[in-house]
């Protein structure tokens, strides 16, 4: 039986790193998304990072599960739902709904996680203080993204792009529960094969939806190379790694930290205008997170004190 993982200090380096990677990786798309069409993009991401992470897997040996206990059936679901079905709804999605809607539906995936987690993964379970974090993290999300949130486009598909980014939300946090209550499995295995099951879904829906793909110029593929060896082959390593050893709850505290992230990047970066209002989020953004993990902080420092 699973018990409550152990949250060491590699865990927490590897969460802020994640929410450093993914934050910046809509600067990369918004350009990319210039010289190719949205689900080639994400069919372009999915395949490079797929041939990395293979060619490194099958380097260090090809192994998968580490004991006779296999559940094949688990792992292709977990695939699909880690990167296909919600890079295919976020694509489609953002078509129709405002880029702050999206984000704040991103962040709802920790909201998520905890029912899932409390069911379905022992040693996961639903706390008052836990609960009052992530609300406090989610409040900090919604004001962050200001306004412009809950703001019609007055698009008539707009009912449906909205379902569409909370079920990519959903889809991230049922992969994460699932990755969570696989049997022994190697992590390279783990990123591969996951990236390589949602490669055998996306790249023919994109065929299906968008036709052939254009022919995309030096530039846009670099991009696209870059997309697939950071924020998907490598992150998702770590994100396989943070979930197998800290649990899928302490994964969700990255949710929080992509939208802060990207609007420091935007405004450093393309020079977006900073709003005071942004303090305010950041504090109940990294309030929340220390509130929910309390524990796991009380632990850290306990252990560093007797270092």
């Amino acid at each position: 039986m699973q018990t409550q993982p152990e949250i060491t200090p590699a865990n927490w380096g590897m969460v802020a790193t994640l929410g450093l990677v993914w934050g910046a990786t809509f600067l990369f798309i918004e350009l990319a998304l210039t010289g190719i069409t949205p689900f080639w993009l994400a069919a372009g991401r999915i395949g490079f990072a797929c041939l990395l992470t293979c060619a490194v897997w099958l380097w260090r040996g090809g192994k998968v599960f580490l004991t006779a206990d296999t559940a094949w059936g688990a792992l292709i679901v977990a695939g699909v739902l880690n990167s296909a079905i919600p890079f295919m709804l976020l694509s489609w999605g953002q078509q129709s709904v405002t880029s702050g809607f999206a984000g704040v539906s991103m962040a709802s995936g920790a909201l998520i996680m905890l029912p899932l987690a409390h069911i379905f993964v022992p040693g996961e379970r639903i706390t008052s203080r836990r609960l009052i974090g992530l609300g406090i993290g989610f409040a900090g999300v919604v004001i962050l993204l200001g306004g412009q949130v809950f703001a019609s486009t007055g698009n008539p598909l707009e009912p449906y792009g909205r379902m569409a980014c909370f079920g990519a939300a959903a889809c991230y946090a049922g992969s994460s529960v699932l990755m969570r209550r696989l049997p022994p499995i190697d992590p390279f295995g783990l990123g591969a094969l996951a990236l390589a099951f949602g490669s055998l879904l996306v790249i023919p829906t994109a065929l299906v939806v968008e036709g052939p793909p254009p022919l995309p110029d030096g530039r846009t593929l670099v991009l696209i190379a870059a997309l697939g060896l950071i924020p998907t082959a490598g992150a998702n390593m770590l994100r396989i790694l943070v979930i197998r050893s800290a649990g899928p709850v302490f994964m969700t505290l990255v949710n929080y930290q992509v939208p802060m992230w990207s609007v420091i990047l935007g405004i450093v970066i393309l020079g977006e205008t900073f709003k005071p209002v942004l303090l305010l989020a950041m504090g109940l953004i990294l309030g929340g997170l220390m509130i929910s993990q309390w524990g796991a902080l009380n632990r850290l420092f306990r252990r560093g004190a007797q270092a």
